[in-house]
């Protein structure tokens, strides 16, 4: 039944055709047809998810979300879906959230629809066979492994919220519940959960499994996005054909009314030890549930306002006071039923030691909104930016846009399924003022994390070993903290004066499809690239500062990192209005400098950029925040060990390719020695000497754009004292990258950072070649056609891990494949093993694919390569990576298209056979090896083995990338260089 897409509420740019159709089974469908588009795309949402989780069996909803990826009744051929989307250049996944389980994908067109008919059969008739039940199983345990050591996950169990962060609270808040609500439980599942206990209980897993699916997923309860470029009524005519079979149940939405937090949850103090350094405070309030009055938008107001930067903010005087690094505001996750209003700060050690005082500013804070009144013209001017941001949205990828959609389906009526709560436009005060209210001493939550409290927790959360206490703070207690906290100069936001009101867009006279190189001097380059394809009211400007003293050690490394992050912190409090108004900047430090962007609407855009550009010319060291700021990065160094262990070794992996690169030890011993003194030293030599490389692109005119780059060069490089001067043809920085030996096989083994982790890690790096279309190419359909067959082997079959990849790897123009592995079962020695023995049965499959089959990806990855850039930032980083790189291939796109229209099976046979294939004559590999704590004994044992003569172990990084040869750069050549 089709019901029509006119009602539908879409962006007035919005081209796009849409139709809601509902079918006899009941699924509710939304077609979108964008004959522009070159991929087709598809999201289901099922209204189901771990709330649903039966007792005793925890993690289920999740299981069964990985289990329908594996075979289905009509293509019983495990990983069949996967693969097909794999080999038409898609991609596919799915979450499984509180209330609902999200599968989607993305394919080439031409494929469509049969992979639609393939994704159909999740909802129609999947196979669950014993033997993929049991291995997928030790997958979720893997998944649950990785997450054991994140503190993002860790806190998640002990809440549940919108706002991710090194110390998030997530775990830890949701554990802080009634134990009686779905909010309480444990959502990933484990080996535990899903085999042990209920084996132990007479339980087959299996048969649980297939009875969740039969009671739960019901075409009543499912809606489903699609989007491709067929008309309204060809779609419709598919989908009617391929998803009429779900069976309708008619089942009822999961509901749980009640709130997950009892009174004895209220009006307390979480302290939790988290596994990094750092300290953060996280208060958190039940509230009504912002969905019930979207339109309204009152947790959007009060999130503007608490969470704003500007002076008169909380964390404008938090940040003054050197106690707070960052602050976000708003509505986390919830249901129909219960949500909550978290505010998330992350302290600085003086901050830790104020943290009653930062409590009562926050108070204070909320007794200033409740004084003042809910204001209309700060309504007014928040929903106009939402209009704005709405009507002038950039178009995204397909399956990012349905995934989204499908997940508004089940909370929102159809009119506003594209809108969700992006546009609050009903200003009421009284429901403000009810959410407001509620922001109460009597209800907070108040969750205190820092490695302070080793040895104080007396509980231990039982899922994640998160070790925590918990306190009453009664009413008198917080007054106290209210009336102690120092007396600033709290106020509301003046009006935003970068709000933009010129959204015209220019006209570009020349049709210029690729940048143009308009100026070069000694000094600075300016690409100029109008926008002839998105006509939308938006720039992209970035400035390269390319400053030989600024890698010359690892202290300027420090250095350089630390006076990109002031320039940041001084901005802040200016800028943050540019960022409400939809105007972002980021400074941040390159191997070979700093770099300045600045992109969004262009109406104020200049503006911004010269309090940009004169921040940087008259840069000052405020000793204060100079402190703060180390402190921040110390921290940062010092959570390195921490990290994942494939993260390690990926770390590694570019340590040893990449020359001119320090070492994060080496950056830390230097950085505990560094004062405010050596930061106002270094930073006019710095910028003594310094090339600038500029990308200007977008809503912006040739003239205003050489004007741009004038203002820019005028305030560095002129004047009686001018900043900087032009480099010497001698300072010119490359980017060089190592070249292993051909017929070589690198080992570097190395010990976990942290030895409580029980996973180990493997990269497995296979260098093939300097950029060149031909070869490019090669390596692309090798890449595509390996990758899902190494997934469903290496992750599938033989359960090596959750975290197995096999993807292209591009540093500085030099191309190879790396297959990235993390496992708690097996050492990375073991892992290796099991890589070199699936490229030689991967052989086999290569030379037996059918010309069909061979001729079926090439032109799968044409398509991919022809996909077009869906907006300005996307254009703008492809082209920013040719600048960068020095390859300066434009239109690279069409020439490896012309390559591949060329290439033969039999070549694509040759080029594995010289480059991948195990003990290759002209193969270059390097395997680094990161060793977990169970694995660690193996580490001793693989070191002392006698390695063949075509190995090699890495003792040291920096004595082995001085003994190599390098690529030559692509940087500073005659083709870089010429205007």
């Amino acid at each position: 039944m089709a019901v029509g897409g006119d009602e539908i509420v879409k962006p007035r740019t919005d081209k796009r055709e849409y139709r809601r159709i509902v079918l006899s089974n009941s699924l509710q469908v939304l077609l979108i047809s964008d004959p522009e588009t070159d991929k087709s795309s598809a999201s289901m949402s099922v209204g189901v998810g771990a709330f649903s989780d039966p007792v005793g069996l925890e993690g289920l909803a999740h299981f069964l979300e990985h289990m329908l990826f594996y075979a289905s009744d009509k293509y019983p051929e495990e990983d069949s879906y996967s693969k097909y989307i794999s080999e038409h250049g898609g991609k596919t996944n799915a979450f499984t959230a509180s209330e609902k389980t999200n599968y989607y994908f993305d394919v080439n067109n031409d494929c469509f629809e049969d992979a639609l008919d393939r994704f159909a059969q999740f909802f129609i008739k999947p196979l669950m066979s014993a033997d993929a039940t049991t291995r997928e199983i030790k997958a979720v345990d893997s998944e649950n492994q990785k997450n054991l050591l994140s503190d993002i996950w860790r806190m998640n169990q002990v809440n549940i919220g919108v706002f991710i962060s090194p110390l998030g609270m997530f775990i830890l808040q949701k554990h802080v519940s009634s134990e009686g609500h779905p909010y309480h439980k444990f959502s990933t599942g484990n080996w535990d959960t899903l085999e042990v206990r209920p084996k132990a209980k007479g339980l087959d897993t299996r048969q649980e499994l297939i009875k969740f699916y039969e009671e739960h997923y019901s075409a009543n309860l499912m809606h489903l996005v699609i989007y491709a470029k067929e008309s309204l009524d060809q779609l419709q005519g598919i989908i009617e054909e391929k998803f009429q079979a779900i069976q309708n149940h008619e089942k009822s939405c999961f509901s749980f009314p009640g709130q997950p937090c009892s009174s004895e949850h209220l009006q307390i103090l979480v302290r939790a030890v988290p596994i990094q350094q750092g300290h953060k405070l996280s208060m958190v309030w039940p509230i009504t549930p912002g969905i019930l009055h979207y339109k309204e938008g009152p947790a959007r107001y009060l999130g503007h306002l608490i969470g704003h930067e500007a002076e008169g903010s909380v964390f404008y005087v938090l940040k003054t006071l050197g106690w707070a690094t960052s602050l976000s505001a708003g509505e986390g996750d919830g249901t129909k039923e219960f949500s909550f209003f978290n505010v998330s700060i992350d302290l600085t050690d003086a901050g830790h030691e104020h943290m009653q005082d930062v409590v009562g500013l926050l108070f204070k804070y909320i007794l200033l909104l409740q004084q003042s009144g809910v204001c209309k013209w700060i309504f007014d001017e928040l929903a106009a930016v939402c209009q704005t941001e709405f009507h002038y949205q950039d178009k995204i990828p397909p399956i990012d846009y349905v995934v989204r959609i499908s997940s508004h389906m089940q909370k929102y009526p159809p009119e506003d399924w594209l809108v969700g709560s992006s546009l609050p436009s009903n200003f009421n005060p009284g429901t403000i003022q009810m959410f407001l209210d509620q922001l109460s001493q009597e209800s907070v939550r108040i969750f205190w994390i820092s490695k302070n409290f080793e040895g104080e927790a007396n509980m231990v959360e039982p899922w994640y070993g998160t070790a925590y206490s918990i306190e009453k703070v009664p009413t008198s207690m917080i007054q106290n903290w209210v009336q102690s906290a120092p007396d600033k100069n709290l106020h509301l936001p003046l009006p935003n004066v970068f709000v933009p009101t010129d959204l015209s867009v220019k006209d570009a006279k020349e049709k210029v499809v690729l940048p143009t190189l308009l100026r070069k001097s000694s000094c600075l380059s300016l690409w100029y690239k109008p926008d002839t394809m998105f006509f939308t009211p938006k720039a992209y400007i970035k400035i390269d500062f390319s400053c030989p003293l600024a890698s010359a050690s690892p202290e300027a490394s420090v250095l350089k990192d630390i006076f990109a992050r002031l320039l940041m912190d001084y901005l802040n409090e200016y800028a943050y209005y540019a960022q409400v108004a939809g105007l972002y900047y980021g400074i941040g430090k390159t191997n070979s400098g700093f770099q300045v962007t600045v992109l969004g609407y262009n109406h104020k855009l200049r503006i911004l950029l010269e309090t940009v550009i004169e921040k940087i010319a008259t840069f000052k060291v405020d000793p204060d925040r100079f402190a703060v700021i180390k402190e921040t990065v110390m921290k940062e160094y010092e959570n390195y060990k921490f990290q994942q262990p494939y993260q390690q070794a990926m770390y590694y992996c570019s340590l040893i390719l990449q020359d001119q690169t320090w070492p994060w030890m080496e950056e830390l011993e230097v950085l505990s020695q560094l004062q405010a003194d050596d930061l106002a030293r270094f930073t006019p030599m710095m910028m003594s000497r310094a090339f600038l490389e500029c990308y200007i692109a977008g809503n912006i005119e040739r003239d205003e754009a050489e004007s741009i780059s004038t203002q820019i060069e005028d305030a560095f490089f002129k004047g009686p004292k001018p900043i900087s001067q032009p480099l010497f043809s001698s300072q010119h920085l490359t980017n060089r990258v190592v070249k292993l030996d051909r017929g070589m096989d690198y080992i570097y083994p190395v010990e976990g950072l942290n030895t409580k982790d029980e996973n180990s890690a493997l990269v497995h790096y296979i260098q093939v070649h300097r950029d060149d279309f031909k070869l490019n190419v090669k390596l692309q359909l090798f890449g595509l056609l390996a990758k899902q067959a190494a997934f469903h082997q290496l992750r599938s079959v033989e359960q090596l891990g959750y975290i197995t990849v096999l993807m292209q790897r591009n540093d500085s123009g030099i191309r190879g494949l790396q297959f990235i592995i993390q496992s708690t079962v097996k050492g990375p020695g073991q892992i290796d093993l099991r890589v070199k023995n699936f490229l030689s049965m991967y052989e086999s499959k290569l030379r037996e694919m059918s010309n069909d089959e061979f001729k079926s990806n090439v032109n799968a990855l044409i398509d991919m390569k022809l996909e077009k850039l869906k907006n300005l930032r996307e254009e703008s980083s492809l082209y920013w990576r040719e600048i960068s790189d020095g390859t300066l291939k434009f239109d690279r796109k069409e020439c490896e298209v012309a390559a591949l229209r060329q290439l033969t099976q039999d070549e694509l046979l040759e080029f594995f056979n010289d480059y991948i294939k195990v003990d290759a004559p002209q193969k270059r590999t390097l395997s680094i090896r990161v060793y977990g704590s169970p694995h660690s004994s193996e580490l001793a044992a693989d070191r002392s083995e006698q390695l063949p003569p075509n190995c090699f172990e890495i003792g040291d990084i920096f004595t082995f990338r001085r003994s190599q040869p390098l690529y030559g750069s692509f940087r500073g050549g005659v083709g870089h260089m010429k205007l």
